[in-house]
């Protein structure tokens, strides 16, 4: 059982501005896409977790719950559990698992987790924690329900030291724009220790042409990929 700079207005409003965006994001079938776009630099950052079979994991912004599932098959002894913000993605992850006892989907904010202290070995975020109205609330609760000995992991593509990836400021929803060494302190002051980060570059081919929004051009896009994803992971003390 399982028992930097910031943009936007107030916390409450955040949350209400984020459920709706990402609400909408469910409604056009972005949350399936996601896991196309994030598997390439998610498997290396699983593949460093080395997961013990009957690991507790949770998921902060789990989305559709993509990653939970393929969690859930590397942990085939152990169970998962997934929280996001949007009530509509919550909703296609508990339809995409119905039947999965071992898999758990509730709504809920990085800052307020609906869970008991020492719940899990492992937390993983996964291009989420530059939305939370507060990224050190957020890691202090995940140091919360992290048992002892147990430790978190973040991936995020947008981040202060890569260049390439400033513009998404005005195409996001509130965000915050933090360096690897931000983050590296976030953690430290949450109570995490052995805390590293590095840089997991994403070897999906760039198209010859890029027409999309996010990049000026693809070789905007090829020069973001090369400086890769942020990972940023650190254990919680075991006693």
């Amino acid at each position: 059982m399982f028992t930097g700079e910031v943009k936007g207005m107030g916390e409450v409003t955040r949350d209400e501005n984020l459920r709706l965006e990402f609400n909408r994001w469910a409604a056009e079938g972005k949350g399936r896409g996601m896991e196309n776009d994030h598997l390439p630099i998610t498997l290396p950052m699983l593949e460093r977790m080395q997961l013990r079979p009957d690991e507790a994991v949770l998921d902060v912004g789990c989305g559709s719950g993509w990653l939970v599932r393929l969690i859930a098959r590397l942990v085939p002894q152990g169970r998962v559990a997934g929280i996001d913000v949007s009530d509509e993605m919550i909703r296609l992850a508990r339809e995409a698992n119905a039947g999965e006892d071992r898999v758990r989907f509730e709504v809920g904010t990085a800052d307020h987790l609906p869970f008991p202290d020492a719940t899990f070995t492992r937390v993983v975020s996964i291009e989420s924690a530059y939305y939370w109205p507060d990224p050190f609330a957020g890691l202090r609760e995940i140091s919360r329900v992290t048992a002892p000995g147990g430790s978190a992991w973040i991936l995020i593509n947008y981040y202060r030291d890569n260049l390439e990836c400033h513009q998404w400021a005005t195409l996001l929803p509130p965000t915050h724009l933090l360096s690897a060494n931000e983050w590296a302190d976030l953690f430290r002051q949450a109570g995490f220790t052995d805390v590293h980060h590095d840089r997991i570059p994403d070897p999906t081919p760039t198209p010859e042409e890029y027409a999309g929004r996010w990049f000026r051009d693809a070789a905007q896009l090829r020069r973001f990929r090369a400086e890769g994803a942020l990972l940023v992971h650190g254990s919680k003390p075991a006693t």
